[in-house]
């Protein structure tokens, strides 16, 4: 599982690093203000939960615990949801696909929650 997590936490983190590079050189000018906060927005919290993923992942080689393979699972589904539909949106225009993103959000919640208590279950 830890391998899986590693993985994982490393390719967001690389495609993070590389939607901020493509925001900044291909989309600045192109998209409104408000639009490239939006994406911007999504790179940050993308990066963040990679990071919180290669944690996981780290933790997961010292503890067995499933609160921490759930809170890898939710921080996954955080980035697909929040970043992904802040994303889509600013790339769109499509507002309605920031419905998706308190979705997100919440799985990121979870997630943090999960680590929170495989750490004080540990």
């Amino acid at each position: 599982m830890e391998r899986t997590l590693f993985v994982i936490g490393a390719g967001l983190g690389f495609l993070s690093v590389a939607l901020g590079a493509f925001a900044a050189h291909i989309l600045k000018g192109k998209l409104a203000p408000d639009m490239m906060a939006v994406f911007e927005t999504g790179v940050r919290y993308q990066m963040a939960h990679a990071l919180a993923i290669l944690l996981v992942a780290w933790a997961s080689a010292h503890w067995s615990s499933p609160a921490l393979r759930a809170a890898g699972w939710f921080f996954t589904a955080g980035v697909l949801l929040f970043s992904g539909s802040l994303y889509a949106l600013a790339l769109s225009g499509i507002r309605w696909l920031g419905a998706i993103t308190p979705a997100g959000g919440v799985c990121f919640l979870i997630g943090w929650g999960c680590l929170v208590w495989a750490g004080w279950r540990s």
